[in-house]
C-alpha cells in the first residue's frame, strides 16, 4: 500500500507541484483511507521526503550507466551529461529542484532532503573529476554541475534533444579546457 500511495503522490506532484496537491487528493488517487495514508506516512512532509528519495533514483541510475560506459572519467562525465539531457522529465523539469523551490525555509525537512541530494550529486561529480587530469577538479565538477542544472531548467527554447546535444558539446569543451590547463600550466 505504501508504494501505491507513493505512486499516486509522485504522479500528482510531478504534474502539479507539491503545494498544489492536498492529502485528500492523494487519498482519492491512491484509493486508500486517510488513516491508512497517515499510518504509512506520518505527515505530508514525510510523504514529500519519500517522493524526493524516489526521484533520486533517476540520478543514481544515470550515474551507474555512465560509470559503466567507459574506463575514462572524462568520457564518464560526458556520458552522464548525455544521459541527464536525454532523461529530463517533461516540461516542469527536475522534480527535486522544483520541490526545493517550493520549500525555501532552510530548516524545513523537505528543503534539507533536497539540499542533501544536491550535495551528494556535487560530491559524486567531484569524485569523477578528481580522476581526470584537471588541475582544479572541484572547479571542473562545479562547471559540469552548472551544465546539468541548465538541462533541468524548464521552459527552454530548445527541444530536449537539442538541449542534450548542446550540453554534451559544452561539457566536452569544459573538460578539454580544464584538463589541458595541467599540460599548459
Amino acid at each position: 500500500m505504501r508504494e501505491r500511495i507513493l505512486d499516486a503522490a509522485t504522479d500528482l506532484f510531478d504534474r502539479y507541484g507539491v503545494h498544489a496537491v492536498g492529502m485528500q487528493r492523494i487519498i482519492d488517487e491512491a484509493g486508500c483511507g486517510k488513516q491508512l495514508l497517515y499510518r504509512e506516512f506520518g505527515s505530508k512532509d514525510e510523504l514529500v521526503t519519500a517522493y524526493l528519495h524516489r526521484c533520486e533514483g533517476s540520478w543514481e541510475r544515470s550515474l551507474a550507466v555512465a560509470l559503466g560506459a567507459s574506463e575514462r572519467p572524462e568520457e564518464q562525465l560526458v556520458e552522464l551529461v548525455r544521459l541527464v539531457g536525454a532523461g529530463v522529465p517533461g516540461p516542469r523539469g527536475c522534480p527535486i529542484r522544483n520541490t526545493y523551490a517550493e520549500f525555501p525555509e532552510e530548516g524545513h525537512p523537505v528543503h534539507q532532503a533536497a539540499l542533501e541530494h544536491f550535495g551528494a550529486v556535487r560530491e559524486q561529480l567531484c569524485e569523477l573529476a578528481r580522476r581526470t587530469t584537471a588541475v582544479d577538479p572541484e572547479r571542473l565538477a562545479d562547471r559540469i554541475l552548472l551544465i546539468i542544472n541548465g538541462l533541468f531548467t524548464a521552459g527552454s527554447a530548445l527541444s530536449t534533444a537539442e538541449n542534450a546535444r548542446v550540453a554534451v558539446e559544452l561539457v566536452r569543451d569544459v573538460i578539454a579546457f580544464e584538463t589541458a590547463a595541467e599540460r599548459v600550466g
